[in-house]
């Protein structure tokens, strides 16, 4: 297999999911002392989020704080609690047909637009037949980091 042409650089985000924000936010928000920084909300998705973040600047983690809008439809935000990791990449495009190539399954739906307004996509938990290599039973967000966040990352590493 040829050499990798992108570099995981960090963690972007966490999910954590619940039948209800409010007690996700006591904990993160009111008791934490995460900063909520907006919402989204997505039919398609059944979820209702906070986003919250702990630091700031480009190496900030953003925490979302996730509700089903229907807890009997899929996906189920909330099942199980800590939903996803989200991983920040330098060349997201490259990442996808590399992994793909490597025999890793995506979840449905391809590279779009996330929450934060980032290109995303999904590393299904589970591998198949065709694809055998999944997320080892997490789901995993692979989220194309800024030029920001991507000089920030090159800094620490040259340091």
């Amino acid at each position: 297999m040829q050499l990798r042409p992108f570099k995981v650089l960090g963690v972007q985000q966490i999910a954590v999911g619940g039948p209800s924000k409010q007690a996700l936010r006591a904990l993160w928000i009111d008791t934490l002392g995460l900063v909520q920084t907006g919402t989204y909300q997505s039919e398609s998705e059944n979820v209702d989020e906070d986003i919250a973040v702990a630091g700031s600047g480009p190496l900030k983690v953003e925490v979302d704080l996730m509700q089903p809008l229907d807890p009997e439809r899929k996906p189920r935000v909330h099942e199980p609690p800590l939903n996803h990791v989200g991983l920040w990449i330098d060349d997201l495009r490259a990442a996808v047909e590399w992994l793909t190539a490597a025999g890793v399954r995506f979840a449905p739906g391809g590279v779009r637009k996330g929450a934060a307004g980032y290109d995303v996509c999904f590393i299904h938990p589970k591998g198949n037949e065709s694809a055998p290599r999944g997320g080892e039973g997490v789901l995993i967000e692979l989220v194309q980091a800024p030029p920001e966040v991507v000089a920030a990352y090159e800094r620490l590493a040259a340091a």
